[in-house]
């Protein structure tokens, strides 16, 4: 974990296969400063999904995290103490049909979700050490990176800032560049399809694909030799956000000669200081929530969720665009293939997401 500690720690990000398991048969275990807690999805009732949440001395803001794309968290360990220079009420979310949860993974669709329900149970249950529930940061790094310019998109007025390290923006363009093959073989079967054969599953689940509805400070960071995610995603994202006049909430660090088959291979202490002090900036220095304008156009990623309305549609395979105007609670959904969608509006807006 990069932002919440003084000194780096990017194991949750590497890539490298973990093996299912059953933390101790699914039982909730707690120590002074670390839980591992077992939470159900609002989505699909039938998940027992999995988090661990590491406590700060004092309350502070929530810092939501996801893993590597090959990768689960860390299983439970007793903290007697807690860690040095950490602020943040720490949710390291288990995705879908990983180590510790059930289901299955699906890419950037219902598993983003998964991430917000896990929010919600911590405002809930853990108030204590929080001290504005209102105000959650989202980081995480590879395959989390790639999870990050996602739900930047499809919740775009639920995080503060964000942070994307190393992460894939097009799931299309990383297919095509997988010559190795060890990322294709799981995308085949969490997206269901090649994106020869359906490019908007693979659009509906890119970062790239939502970029106009970026609303919040997104600090980007990729080393510029990676092989295994090339910083190309970085940079298309970037020239994507410049068309859209997006570029300005923006920071993006290039990482020189740094990247291998290790995304952080050849990198110095002093590119690794700077990676993190950065990173650590984005977050520390925003503490305003987003508001939704009254009136505009979003994307619609497989669904989309504000603090005002949600639109789901029939299959998180498909896009949209919507028109909103709450003045006049108009909504207009342009849809490039015929779909069926829920829309809800919602009244208690602060509770609802």
């Amino acid at each position: 974990m990069i932002a919440g500690g003084t000194a780096m720690d990017t194991s949750l990000f590497e890539d490298q296969r973990v093996e299912k398991r059953n933390e101790e048969q699914g039982q909730n275990q707690y120590s002074p400063y670390c839980d591992f807690i077992y939470y159900s999805s609002s989505r699909d009732p039938e998940l027992r999904l999995a988090m661990k949440v590491i406590k700060p001395a004092r309350p502070g803001y929530i810092l939501a995290m996801t893993h590597g794309w090959h990768m689960s968290v860390e299983p439970f360990e007793y903290m007697e103490k807690p860690r040095e220079d950490q602020p943040f009420l720490i949710i390291q979310v288990d995705m879908r049909g990983r180590a510790f949860s059930t289901g299955q993974p699906d890419c950037n669709g219902y598993e983003l979700w998964d991430v917000i329900d896990a929010v919600q149970y911590a405002r809930r249950m853990y108030a204590e050490y929080i001290l504005d529930p209102e105000i959650v940061y989202f980081e995480a790094g590879s395959g989390g990176g790639g999870n990050a310019y996602a739900i930047a998109g499809k919740f775009p007025d639920f995080f503060t800032a964000v942070n994307a390290l190393y992460g894939i923006s097009d799931y299309a363009l990383w297919y095509e560049k997988d010559t190795v093959g060890e990322f294709r073989d799981e995308m085949d079967i969490w997206i269901g399809c090649s994106p020869e054969e359906n490019p908007m599953a693979y659009a509906a689940r890119s970062g790239i694909t939502t970029v106009e509805n970026l609303m919040v400070p997104l600090y980007i960071a990729h080393g510029e030799t990676d092989i295994r995610v090339p910083s190309e995603h970085a940079v298309r994202y970037l020239e994507k956000a410049q068309e859209l006049g997006k570029d300005s909430l923006i920071e993006y660090y290039e990482l020189k000669g740094v990247g291998t088959r290790s995304h952080l291979g050849n990198i110095t202490p002093n590119q690794r200081t700077e990676m993190e002090r950065r990173a650590r900036a984005n977050l520390m220095e925003h503490t305003m929530p987003p508001v939704l304008p009254r009136k505009g156009k979003l994307m619609v990623a497989g669904y989309l969720v504000t603090k005002e309305f949600s639109v789901v549609l029939d299959s998180v395979d498909k896009t949209a665009e919507v028109e909103y105007d709450l003045e006049t609670e108009k909504f207009q959904l342009k849809c490039p293939v015929p779909s069926g969608y829920t829309l809800e509006r919602f009244r208690n807006m602060s509770k609802k997401v």
